[in-house]
């Protein structure tokens, strides 16, 4: 009979240091992305800090995961803590459950690799449902708003004062970035990955080839008025900025650079968007994001009679349980989808028409 592996005692800290080291072959091996294993890092040195680095791994217990878990909801979020205040604001129901699942994870490897008897997380409480207020950043902007946004980047668009510097005039990526994200509704970790290769241009098509989450890839087309945008950004102002670091082989192959010709990364890209907010006309000005941008893809889309289906493939969703999770309600559209029901008029006794209401006009549009 062979007897059960003894557990190896070792520490918090230098489980977690293992962990991630497999967490890194994992992403190079591409089965990880690069934006789950910062989340992963992130977590497990978080989870290293609330559970004591110096303690070893196979003593802490449920009662112990739970009071790390408390301690973690309570806690700000470093990520948008304001340093004139020292802090920031709490962590939301959904960062919560991530850093839960970054915690599952990690002990389940460590059962695998025998640091642990048993997993703690067996005996930890069952996560909590927590109802937290709307967010109305995350939320999808109405089709007049999202006109707006777009008409904030338009070409012919009335901006505020100029930029005090002559190589600070980025207003042909700002428009691009603008465009993909609320026409397309890409991730911006997609976005901000993008290389100029991975765009197929030819003289009647042009598509782009994304790589999303785990690698997977996907093809979307891009209309008319968007390639123009592409064309415009990377036939003027894309080669001045690459010529500002020649020697940077990321850059010379990004498609979005920042005004000093490195490549933008996902906090430059949402105080872009922040800074056309602040353009829009006062009545639809609202915080957004880019992933609100994404939900608002998916609404007006639904909205205006796309098969899920379809809007799952452009959003790179597995699932088109997910895509309805993006399926914002927008007011007026049930009102809208009322008063042209095929019945609508069958109590007034009067035939009822092919088609009423005047059409939809797409936020793509405006782009024009």
């Amino acid at each position: 009979m062979v007897a059960p592996p003894r557990p190896e005692r070792v520490t918090v800290a230098d489980a977690g240091d293992r962990y991630l080291a497999a967490v890194r072959v994992e992403t190079v091996r591409g089965v990880l992305s690069a934006a789950t294993e910062r989340s992963y890092r992130r977590d497990v040195r978080e989870l290293v800090e609330l559970l004591g680095p110096d303690r070893v791994l196979d003593d802490v217990t449920g009662d112990d995961v739970d009071d790390a878990l408390v301690r973690y909801q309570a806690g700000p979020d470093g990520r948008y803590t304001d340093p004139a205040r020292k802090a920031g604001p709490g962590r939301s129901t959904a960062t919560v459950n991530r850093f839960r699942q970054s915690v599952t994870r990690f002990f389940s490897h460590a059962t695998r690799q025998c640091w642990v008897q048993a997993d703690p997380m067996q005996w930890a409480a069952p996560p909590a449902k927590v109802r937290e207020r709307l967010r109305v950043q995350r939320t999808a902007l109405s089709a007049s708003a999202a006109q707006a946004l777009l008409g904030t980047v338009h070409p012919d668009a009335a901006t505020t004062a100029p930029p005090t510097r002559a190589d600070q005039a980025l207003a042909d990526r700002d428009r691009l970035v603008v465009a993909l994200l609320i026409v397309l509704g890409p991730r911006v970790s997609e976005l901000v990955r993008a290389d100029v290769a991975d765009f197929v241009r030819e003289p009647d098509q042009t598509s782009w080839r994304i790589l999303g989450k785990g690698g997977s890839t996907r093809t979307v087309a891009l209309s008319p008025p968007l390639a123009d945008a592409l064309e415009t950004y990377l036939g003027t102002l894309r080669p001045r900025l690459a010529a500002r670091r020649p020697d940077d082989a990321d850059a010379q192959g990004a498609l979005l650079l920042s005004w000093r010709g490195r490549r933008l990364d996902t906090q430059a890209v949402r105080a872009l968007l922040a800074r056309a907010v602040a353009r829009m006309p006062e009545p639809y000005r609202r915080p957004t994001t880019p992933h609100a941008l994404r939900h608002t893809t998916a609404t007006l889309l639904v909205a205006d009679g796309w098969d899920v289906k379809v809007v799952a493939e452009l959003l790179g969703h597995s699932s088109i349980a997910t895509t309805d999770v993006y399926l914002d309600r927008i007011d007026g559209e049930l009102a809208a989808a009322l008063r042209t029901h095929p019945l609508a008029t069958s109590l007034q006794g009067t035939p009822p028409t092919a088609a009423s209401g005047s059409p939809r006009r797409s936020p793509e549009s405006s782009l024009r």
